[in-house]
């Protein structure tokens, strides 16, 4: 079938042939757009008539073409059995060390808006742009084909997909997936909702950051924003206790329902809001030897990024003073507008409030299985700092 061909701005091919894999609305000549359905995969050509590339096409988001390959070549079934089992092949080894991981992280794996999860047996599915969700039945043919899971879930209820103009939606695409699954990572055990759970049933992110955290662990830990426990679990067999918050009531009951899976009797979890939990313990005099800071996004945009700063500079100059010296803090951001050197300077800054000097150990990224696109910085987010308060 012959492809619908669009024509891109000098600033559009440059950007393309950087490296980057999205192309803007201003940057696409509306003549050729105009006639093209939204979804469709389509041919990019420069002002002078050249192939740059195939693409997917959005009539809906600012971001109208999603790059596939810069060859011109057939954007077919097999071509996305290609891809797949070469993103599959990347995390080989990977089962040796946890059951859950990405298995496609979107431009990241040169599949712009894909992600697919694991989780022992079962496939999650997040297909993020009218064009792979317009491949999505195909898709879940190549992932049973390929992978033979027990189930394919999809998890598009994100806010994303209305920039799209599709809905938010999530059900089981094939097989029967079960309300809760147990999975492992490093040897911690996990109860994940794939359905009901944030993001696609746990934040898989973090995987090698949760062991990083353990090797410098220690002593009194506190575990903020913990979420499903991911930290706590992995610190409790290097601490004498641990004393893990979060805001949400249904998070920290799951989390103990986690700790007990675990037997890990050393680890309180409690609801709290972290903020005001956090300027209590200072006023009561309390101390650790190892507190985490793991936030939810607070930049979601750079409209949001001063707000943001002023919100991790508070809970970090916060816990600087709970620590002892020599204790180790874990801190955190998964925005990807606080970039690393806007993060180190919020740190420097609560550092100094706080009168703690402090040794940076480990400057850490997500886990390999979302690995970062060289020419795509948003396939970089999240930051993790390891640092070791020295008086």
């Amino acid at each position: 079938m012959k492809l619908a061909t669009i024509t891109i701005t000098r600033r559009g091919t440059e950007r393309a042939r950087g490296g980057h894999l999205w192309i803007y609305r201003s940057d696409v000549r509306e003549a050729g757009a105009a006639a093209t359905a939204g979804g469709s995969t389509v041919r990019v050509r420069d002002e002078r008539g050249r192939f740059v590339a195939h693409a997917l096409y959005s009539d809906r988001s600012e971001i109208a073409l999603r790059l596939l390959s810069w060859k011109d070549e057939s954007i077919d079934r097999e071509w996305w059995r290609k891809r797949l089992r070469a993103s599959f092949a990347r995390r080989a080894g990977l089962e040796r060390e946890a059951d859950a991981f990405r298995l496609v992280y979107a431009e990241g794996d040169a599949l712009p808006s894909l992600i697919v999860d694991r989780y022992a047996d079962v496939l999650v599915l997040q297909t993020l742009s009218q064009g792979t969700e317009a491949v999505k039945g195909m898709l879940v043919e190549l992932l049973i084909e390929e992978f033979s899971p027990s189930a394919v879930v999809e998890r598009n209820d994100v806010k994303v997909r209305l920039l799209e103009g599709l809905p938010m939606t999530a059900g089981v695409l094939y097989g029967d997936a079960p309300g809760e699954l147990e999975i492992s990572q490093h040897g911690t055990r996990f109860r994940v909702a794939p359905l009901g759970g944030q993001k696609t049933g746990a934040f898989l992110d973090q995987r090698e950051n949760h062991l990083a955290a353990r090797r410098h662990a220690h002593g009194r830990a506190l575990d903020c924003f913990t979420f499903n426990g991911g930290f706590a679990l992995h610190l409790a067999p290097a601490c004498e206790s641990v004393l893990a918050l979060d805001i949400s009531a249904e998070a920290v009951r799951a989390a103990g329902r986690n700790a007990e899976l675990n037997g890990a009797a050393n680890v309180e979890f409690r609801e709290a809001n972290v903020f005001d939990a956090l300027r209590e313990m200072q006023d009561a005099g309390s101390r650790f030897d190892t507190i985490v800071l793991d936030p939810p996004a607070f930049a979601k945009n750079r409209a949001s990024f001063h707000a943001a700063a002023r919100g991790y500079k508070e809970i970090n100059l916060r816990a600087l003073k709970l620590l002892d010296t020599g204790g180790t803090l874990v801190t955190c951001t998964c925005s990807y507008h606080m970039t690393e050197t806007a993060f180190l300077e919020v740190l420097t800054e609560a550092a100094a409030d706080a009168r703690r000097r402090l040794q940076i150990i480990e400057k850490r990224i997500q886990a390999s299985d979302h690995p970062v696109l060289i020419g795509v910085p948003e396939t970089l987010y999240l930051k993790c700092v390891i640092a070791r308060v020295i008086e």
